[in-house]
C-alpha cells in the first residue's frame, strides 16, 4: 500500500494556496526553548502570520518552504 504524500498549503484560515514559507515557532511558557512548531504560509499570507505570532514572541525563523 502507498501512501500520497498531502499537498503542503497555507495555514491561513480559508486558504488553499501551495505554501512557500515555513514559520517556525514556539510558546515559551509550554514549549522547551529548542522546540519548533510549523505554520505553512503562501506568499500572501507570510507578513499576516508572521506579524501574528511575533506579537505574541512565539516566532522564531521563518524559512523557504519547497
Amino acid at each position: 500500500m502507498t501512501e500520497e504524500a498531502l499537498p503542503s498549503v497555507c495555514s491561513a484560515k480559508g486558504c488553499g494556496q501551495p505554501a512557500t514559507w515555513a514559520l517556525l515557532w514556539n510558546n515559551p511558557k509550554i514549549h522547551t526553548p529548542e522546540r519548533r512548531k510549523t505554520w505553512l504560509a503562501c506568499d500572501e499570507h507570510k507578513e499576516s502570520l508572521s506579524d501574528f505570532l511575533a506579537r505574541r514572541s512565539f516566532l522564531r525563523e521563518v524559512e523557504p518552504f519547497s
